[in-house]
């Protein structure tokens, strides 16, 4: 994997991710790194620590895009596991011990995938 510059931006944008509990949309991380730089550089960084492997995206159940870090990436960058989206407090955790399981057709090669699962959170029920 191509390693970036390292920026300000980068740095805090990073910071913000992997000090979070749980996964941050663009939003909260702009509100996090107190909008240190515009939206289009936060959406560029995200990119690149994404390409980097440092963090993975999750779609959540409203469709918004969150991000978590990575945390059981060695080598190759591998998220077979799920995530949970509180429907009461709308926070997205990783869940690293949960791994989906799935059978394909044959002729079907997977490239990526994004398991949600939501309800309540211990937090909340």
């Amino acid at each position: 994997m191509k390693n970036f510059r390292n920026t300000a931006a980068k740095t805090a944008i990073q910071n913000a991710i992997s000090n979070s509990e749980f996964a941050l949309s663009h939003s909260e991380i702009q509100a996090a790194i107190y909008d240190l730089c515009d939206r289009v550089t936060t959406y560029r960084v995200l990119e690149r620590l994404t390409d980097e492997g440092s963090i993975h995206k999750i779609i959540n159940t409203d469709g918004v895009i969150k991000y978590a870090t990575c945390t059981s990436c060695s080598e190759k960058h591998n998220h077979n596991h799920a995530h949970f989206s509180c429907e009461k407090c709308k926070t997205v955790t990783c869940l690293q011990n949960v791994e989906p399981v799935y059978k394909l057709p044959e002729k079907y090669l997977v490239n990526e995938a994004n398991f949600v699962l939501s309800g309540l959170c211990p937090n909340c029920l």
